[in-house]
């Protein structure tokens, strides 16, 4: 088992940890290398359009949880990855932007939580939305190594990731398998 720190995160998705071949750059100079790198959104905006078709496939974008979604929705069947932020336990609006991601916008790239990204908050982020998640948090770590995701057997909140309808009640779901 390895031993993780707060400043390496373990990238988790569904199907168990993998290696992240994605790196964050705080500066478009993390292009000058083949790497696949995440830029924050100001960033990513400050590109020109030659420099974003250039490296398309390798440009992902993160977004903070004050910064609109609406400012990549026209780039979104070119992005490979939008990772959005988690930087406080107690700030969920990054659970609606992969919402409307999958919902809304019909996004089919990979949907990535970074920053705090607590056991409890798991089984929540994988119905609205996310398929990986950058995990640092110790407890996280311990129950994903040991195949336990959580979660509830029935749940009442809508999800991009929607279960079948579970008794009378139709707004009562069970997790999709």
């Amino acid at each position: 088992m390895t031993q993780s720190t707060p400043d390496a995160p373990r990238l988790w998705t569904p199907d168990g940890f993998r290696e992240d071949t994605w790196t964050h750059a705080e500066s478009a100079e993390a292009l000058e290398g083949n790497a696949a790198v995440i830029l924050p959104l100001p960033v990513w905006q400050a590109l020109d359009a030659d420099t974003k078709a250039a490296n398309r496939d390798r440009i992902g974008v993160l977004l903070a949880p004050g910064e609109p979604l609406d400012a990549i929705v026209e780039a979104l069947p070119g992005l490979p990855l939008v990772a959005l932020s988690f930087p406080a336990f107690n700030d969920g609006r990054s659970f609606s932007k992969a919402e409307l991601l999958r919902s809304r916008h019909g996004y089919t790239g990979a949907v990535r939580a970074c920053g705090q990204v607590l056991p409890d908050q798991i089984p929540h982020m994988i119905r609205t939305g996310f398929d990986e998640l950058e995990v640092s948090h110790p407890v996280a770590l311990k129950r994903l190594e040991e195949g336990r995701a959580g979660g509830l057997p029935l749940y009442y909140q809508p999800a991009a990731k929607g279960g079948e309808a579970e008794g009378k009640y139709s707004w009562r779901r069970k997790p999709a398998e």
